[in-house]
């Protein structure tokens, strides 16, 4: 009985209202409503082979125990991960805090401008630090952030360039391998040859369209490379900077020689290691190349009484929409990273910053100092932060390695005769006297103690930052713990999350994020670890890998796992390349045809497009289901050279497809593999899975079905789950062992991702066990049939499945309400935010409808205060049919309605503003204020601006 405590708290409904709610929908009990829902071909023949489920009690000793088999070692590896001091506000009242882990995608802008604003300072920090003039609001990772840059000064070339077959991409060869892995595994699919060398002897020849250099180099070095860029510019060739975020303090801006694109990791802004991530990368580029760029830009614009406000710009770029001519792929980005680093300027200041960066630089040159006066020799001589230390004949890396091992420190052993090291924020005195005494040991000398760090610069001062930064009102003010609480309050209080209400988006399944799951991931046991240290120090983590890894295998019915993939767009990405490998190890690299269906996610196209793959659509019939004669006929037709079949499941509609196992056989039969996107496993989980349904791989969102949370758009895990016939193709890793034998090159910066929020997962499947989670998935079809059995007679449901019923979410039909009403699905999601609730996803996949998920975390309770608001908003269309209502001066047309304009001495509407604030007693309860009113796009769109500085007015 112990798993009842966690298996009663996760899902909503109470035992005693579970009935109540099977007499509203029209069956006698779970099965009889499964059984209509779940076509039963596809039903698991028995339970899956997960264990029983523990207590929270149970998994909070299970978890410490593993935690505890983390050595925590202190690292001065390096290579893109390093020691940091995440503030403890910010820790606490952001990280630790619901209210900002449990938003989603800022997609509803007037409930959301508190993690805008957030994402803004995010914004205007990485535009200062490199000097660029726009920037977006994160990416997954240094590595994917350069390999959008690659793509993207491809997409940049000109007619010329593309006529004249310029397809090369120039690297420098001193750069991290782990991005140069990402690099190499996005330019294949998309026919662009990368050329290594030396940037200093690099010959850009005519087919050459863009180089990418790392500042300062992986080998610590700053270099100069105005006169390189200069030379580039010349051809027509762009340039891409890896700039490490700190060093910009100090050294010159990346635009201030000429760079056009900056990318890079704001790990080491407060962000813990966590064995890997999540981390939030970002882009900057010059203001001419905005419409290129990849991921989100929040943009400022005005709102209907004409106050500034602020929304994710240039939306049309999204993925959702342009599909295979998407500029990406991309999703999820870090947003909850994002805002952590973008606080933690706003919390240190400009110079804060630069005391941090000093305190980084100073230590890196006492180290240096110290290794030089005992007989090594170093190599790097402007540096930063990292030096690379060539040892002398007779003392080997393997000899510092075991020296340094007995000291509890890790550097990061580039050759026999080669160790480089990296400092950061935290370093101390008493480590670099160690690091001393590691080396004095090998070469049988003793070191001098150091007391005291001084303050200088070794670097060339032509590296030297003159220009200011961090000159906005926000990263002025905020620099006591006092007045940091409350601005990030205030901004929280700007936020609709799941502490407030429920948010029934469809396809994106906002549960329960258990807080007994989230604990771990704030302890040093698993935030500390470098995603580089012997796997012996790793022994925790590695064992919660290799079991969630297997218990996901078994959920999913498949053979292997990668946990490599860090948000969902990356596992689709990934399972396709998979694909094309599996084709391609066949000697079938011709396969290259993806057929998908017209419901499909904007996601499958672009990742698709990504990998190489030329896009056939299929239709889908009235219904909503995939037209299977059509996908008959574009799989022969294009059997020669068909790769895959890409299918959600259940659908994007919302329903099982009685025909899902023709399907499989049909792509089979022509040659082709399935790839099952599986955004909506939470009706699958334990009913049915991917494998015994006959697909071949499929990814999973951690962050949807598995409890992890969005954290107002990322982090996201996008494990893929493939047949035993795909398991050698698995991702690798060229720095730590993972993947398949023939594994495809890394996809992500670090071999297991996002390990850091591993836990959450790791913990939901443990505490619910195989009965939980079927249960789970049971009551996630109760809710969403309870939900559409009560709208019914108020709002048609587009589509349901072959007995009536629906899957897990649904789609509400508004496509007639202009029309019938002279409203739309907009304006009822606007109206939504004055009773409270987040929008349901709003015109996708059919424009003007409204897709609801409600999810089993939901409650009774919560359900049917959705009910009534939903037949509330249905009753107020009705007046402005009637002719009650004015057609343009109504509730809906106006909403959302701010606190100021409830509270205005005037008041010109011809409604209450009762009938506006609270058209519902339980409303006052607990009201929520939409921070700004309707939100003006086209504005923002027409007046692009990406910085914080037009708020400093209003703060």
């Amino acid at each position: 009985m112990a798993t009842d405590s966690f298996v009663s708290r996760h899902n909503g409904p109470r035992e005693s209202e579970i009935a109540y709610m099977l007499k509203q929908i029209g069956v006698s009990s779970i099965e009889e409503l499964i059984d209509q829902t779940v076509p039963k071909p596809i039903r698991l023949p028995k339970p899956i082979a997960i264990s029983e489920g523990i207590s929270e009690y149970e998994f909070y000793k299970k978890i410490k125990a593993i935690a505890a088999k983390n050595k925590i070692f202190r690292s001065f590896i390096g290579m893109g991960y390093y020691g940091t001091a995440t503030p403890a506000v910010i820790l606490r009242n952001i990280f630790e805090n619901p209210s900002w882990y449990t938003s989603y995608t800022p997609y509803q802008a007037e409930i959301s401008q508190g993690r805008l604003e957030a994402l803004i300072n995010f914004q205007t920090m990485v535009m200062d630090l490199t000097g660029m003039e726009i920037a977006n609001c994160s990416l997954l990772d240094e590595a994917t952030a350069a390999a959008e840059a690659m793509l993207m000064m491809h997409g940049l070339r000109s007619r010329a360039a593309v006529k004249e077959g310029k397809n090369t991409l120039f690297v420098d060869e001193n750069i991290f391998p782990q991005t140069l892995d990402v690099i190499l595994t996005r330019a294949e699919p998309a026919g662009i040859e990368v050329q290594l060398g030396k940037y200093s002897e690099a010959e850009l020849g005519s087919s050459v369209f863009g180089a990418i250099v790392q500042y300062p180099a992986a080998n610590g070095e700053i270099i100069d490379y105005t006169q390189f860029t200069e030379d580039a510019h010349k051809q027509e060739i762009l340039v891409t900077a890896i700039a490490d975020i700190l060093s910009l303090a100090i050294i010159k801006a990346p635009a201030e020689w000429g760079a056009d694109i900056a990318v890079g990791s704001t790990q080491r802004f407060g962000v813990p290691m966590g064995f890997g991530g999540p981390h939030a990368g970002y882009l900057a580029t010059r203001d001419a190349y905005k419409r290129q760029m990849p991921g989100r830009i929040i943009g400022v614009s005005i709102d209907s009484a004409g106050n500034k406000a602020l929304r994710m710009a240039l939306q049309t770029r999204e993925q959702h929409i342009k599909r295979e001519k998407a500029t990406s792929n991309i999703c999820t980005a870090q947003a909850l990273l994002a805002t952590m680093a973008g606080m933690y300027a706003v919390y240190h200041g400009q110079e804060g910053i630069k005391r941090i960066a000093n305190h980084t630089h100073n230590h890196a040159a006492l180290a240096a100092d110290k290794l030089e006066k005992l007989g090594f020799k170093i190599t790097t001589k402007n540096f930063f932060d990292t030096i690379e230390i060539t040892l002398p004949v007779g003392i080997k890396a393997e000899d510092i390695r075991k020296i340094a091992l007995e000291k509890e420190i890790n550097f990061f052993y580039k050759a026999d005769d080669k160790v480089q090291m990296s400092f950061d924020e935290v370093v101390t005195l008493e480590e670099i006297n160690s690091i001393a005494e590691i080396f004095a040991k090998a070469a049988k000398k003793s070191a001098e103690k150091a007391t005291k760090v001084e303050t200088k610069v070794v670097f060339e001062p032509k590296f030297a930052r003159t220009s200011s930064f961090l000159s906005e009102k926000v990263f002025n003010h905020y620099h006591s713990e006092t007045e940091m609480m409350r601005y990030i309050k205030k901004l929280e209080r700007k936020d609709i999350s799941l502490t407030h209400s429920m948010i029934s988006l469809g396809s994106c399944t906002m549960k329960l994020n258990a807080a007994v799951e989230m604990l771990p991931l704030s302890w040093s046991e698993f935030g500390a670890i470098h995603p580089f240290v012997p796997s012996n120090q790793a022994e925790g983590y590695l064992e919660l890998i290799k079991e969630l890894e297997q218990d996901l295998a078994i959920i999913t019915g498949f053979h292997a796992v990668s946990l490599q993939p860090n948000s969902g767009a990356a596992g689709e990405y990934a399972g396709l390349m998979v694909i094309r490998q599996y084709h391609i190890h066949r000697s079938e690299g011709h396969r290259n045809v993806a057929i998908i269906p017209t419901s499909a996610h904007g996601t499958n196209p672009a990742s698709a497009a990504m990998a190489g793959m030329d896009i056939v659509l299929v239709a889908c019939d009235s219904k909503g289901n995939i037209d299977v004669e059509d996908l008959r006929q574009k799989a022969e037709e294009h059997k020669n050279d068909l790769a895959c079949f890409m299918v959600t499941y259940p659908s994007t509609h919302g329903i099982f497809e009685g025909r899902i196992k023709e399907m499989m056989d049909i792509v089979h039969k022509n040659g082709g593999l399935v790839y099952m996107d599986g955004a909506n496993m939470n009706a699958q989980v334990g009913i049915t899975n991917p494998g015994f349904i006959g697909a071949d791989v499929c990814h999973l969102n951690l962050h949807k079905t598995f409890a992890i949370p969005h954290g107002g758009g990322g982090p996201g895990v996008g494990p893929i789950a493939v047949a035993k016939h795909l398991a050698e193709f698995l991702p690798s890793h060229s720095l730590v062992k993972t993947g398949g034998e023939n594994g495809i090159m890394a996809v992500s910066a670090a071999p297991f991702g996002s390990a850091s929020v591993l836990p959450i997962t790791y913990g939901y499947i443990k505490m619910l066990g195989a009965d939980g989670l079927r249960k789970a998935t049971e009551m996630a079809i109760v809710n969403a049939n309870y939900l559409a059995a009560r709208l019914q007679g108020h709002y048609t449901i587009l589509y349901k499945g072959e007995m009536g019923r629906v899957g897990h979410e649904m789609i509400l039909d508004a496509q007639n309400f202009k029309k019938e009403y002279d409203a739309d699905a907009t304006d009822i999601s606007k109206r939504l935010m004055d009773y409270g609730f987040h929008a349901p996803t709003l015109s996708f996949p059919v424009h003007d409808t409204l897709m609801i998920e409600p999810t089993e975390s939901e409650s009774l309770q919560e359900l049917d205060r959705f009910i009534e608001t939903m037949i509330a908003i249905k009753g107020e269309l009705e007046e402005i049919k009637s002719g009650k209502a004015d057609k343009e001066d109504n509730v809906l047309k106006n909403a959302p309605h701010t606190a100021l304009e409830i509270t205005a001495d005037e008041w010109k509407h011809p409604y209450s503003r009762t009938k506006a604030a609270y058209p519902l007693a339980w409303i006052a309860e607990n009201k929520f204020w939409p921070a700004v009113a309707r939100v003006d796009n086209g504005y923002g769109d027409r007046n692009l601006i990406c910085t914080c500085a037009p708020l400093d007015s209003y703060k």
